[in-house]
């Protein structure tokens, strides 16, 4: 452990306070209570004894938590946040001047070679803010690539990132949402089939997010097909834990894939900030938003690493830029680097398979109370949907009460789900939290 004092540094801090040692600081405290210990069990890994330490400081009253809904509570191992408080991470910003950067650029180079790889894409960019605007800038690109100006929008799109795209482009009148019925969790094909053929010349592309709002999963392979036949790009936002796992946008012929990679390595921190992430084929390259550093050889033949590919305002002329996207999330960005580099494929993949199981064994205990059931029958990742016996946000907050965060109401973004709960279950949640659980909400029923 890190001291800031020497011993010699203490005793003089002493000397001149008038005491001869610490504990004279403290002699009204009962001794008990003076270096108890933590009592911790011996060979514990480290998410355990993480554990057991947050479970001893939630005495003081912090809730159980299944939330979800875009913002992840995911373990991080303490070495990400040791090596991202290091000065040279922490303090750099525009690595401009390339011979002095080489640090930071390669950082970000890593960085881009893990997105492109865990997304199966070509080529992926330095980052953009957040899930939401990688997914608008997506759109941006669909249109400008195609010429057309109609973006086909499953219902089950995360809201925020709906809203988001409302924002990019109906409100500057740059194209039109359309929205495919998801009325089982999962887009409606015959739906997509006749929103397709109304269209028809006019659709710029189809966007698909897996698992979707509602931790739903299907085969985006189909769906890709069909927006190609129509002539229109599919774009295709994924949970990057989930890729560890299940199909990846590149085997679904995705033209970009776009996601939020707050859930490796950055906390939930009240919403942000997070890290957009953003990968296509190599065709797209010249038409991607944001940043992108390259490998390259110097005069002498050593490798090193630039900023290239700048079509952004801050390098040309606005009306010529991709994006108002001036900056990259760099440090966010190193974060989800460092993490996913000490997790490693096979590591990715445990941890996807951990949440996969974590919850679906919560799906199945809670499914078994009287008066709940899953609201949709599909498969589903680390998130679902419950249908509760009453109004969903009176019985969340009767658990909160009880000391467990039973997910989220879905009333306020989805009207006709008032009885309806959105479930998260992460690596970090254990069977006996899951048990909690549901005897909290047996006791509700």
């Amino acid at each position: 452990m890190y001291h800031p004092s020497s011993p010699t540094d203490e005793q003089n801090l002493l000397k001149a306070i008038g005491v001869a040692q610490f504990d004279d600081l403290i002699p009204t405290l009962p001794k008990k209570h003076v270096n108890p210990g933590l009592g911790l069990p011996k060979s514990l890994s480290e998410l355990e004894n993480t554990n057991v330490v947050t479970s001893l400081s939630e005495k003081n009253g912090r809730p159980l938590s299944f939330l979800g809904g875009g913002a992840y509570d995911h373990f991080i191992p303490s070495a990400v946040s040791a090596l991202t408080s290091r000065g040279e991470f922490s303090t750099a910003y525009t690595p401009y001047q390339a011979e002095a950067s080489q640090g930071t650029l390669q950082t970000i180079f890593e960085f881009q070679s893990m997105v492109a790889e865990i997304f199966g894409m070509d080529i992926a960019n330095a980052s953009l803010y957040d899930g939401a605007t990688a997914l608008a800038e997506a759109a941006l690109v669909a249109i400008r690539h195609t010429g057309r100006s109609v973006l086909l929008v499953p219902d089950a799109i995360h809201p925020h990132h709906r809203r988001v795209l409302d924002t990019y482009l109906t409100e500057t009148g740059t194209a039109k949402l359309v929205t495919v019925a998801c009325p089982q969790g999962i887009l409606d094909p015959h739906d997509l089939d006749f929103k397709l053929s109304q269209h028809q010349e006019a659709v710029a592309a189809l966007l698909f997010q897996t698992p979707n709002f509602f931790g739903c999963l299907e085969d985006g392979s189909l769906l890709s097909k069909k927006a190609h036949a129509a002539g229109a790009l599919f774009i295709v936002s994924s949970n990057p834990v989930s890729l560890g796992l299940l199909q990846s946008p590149g085997e679904m012929d995705a033209d970009i894939a776009v996601g939020e990679g707050q859930p490796l390595g950055i906390p939930v921190s009240f919403g942000g900030p997070y890290v957009g992430l953003f990968a296509c084929k190599k065709e797209f390259m010249r038409k991607m938003p944001g940043r992108l550093c390259g490998q390259t050889v110097d005069v002498d033949g050593k490798p090193g690493f630039v900023l290239t590919l700048q079509a952004r305002e801050q390098h040309i002329r606005r009306e010529k830029a991709n994006s108002n996207i001036c900056t990259n999330q760099n440090l966010c960005a190193t974060a989800f680097a460092i993490h996913t580099s000490l997790l490693g494929p096979e590591g990715l993949r445990d941890l996807a398979e951990l949440n996969l199981q974590l919850s679906h064994y919560a799906a199945e205990q809670v499914s078994k109370i009287p008066g709940y059931k899953l609201a949709f029958k599909g498969p589903f990742f680390n998130e679902f949907v419950l249908e509760t016996p009453s109004d969903a946000e009176a019985l969340h907050k009767k658990a909160l009460d009880l000391g467990v965060l039973a997910g989220f109401p879905l009333k306020s973004m989805f009207p006709t789900l008032a009885h309806h709960l959105l479930i998260n279950v992460t690596e970090k949640k254990s069977k006996d939290d899951i048990d909690r659980l549901v005897s909290v909400l047996r006791s509700l029923a």
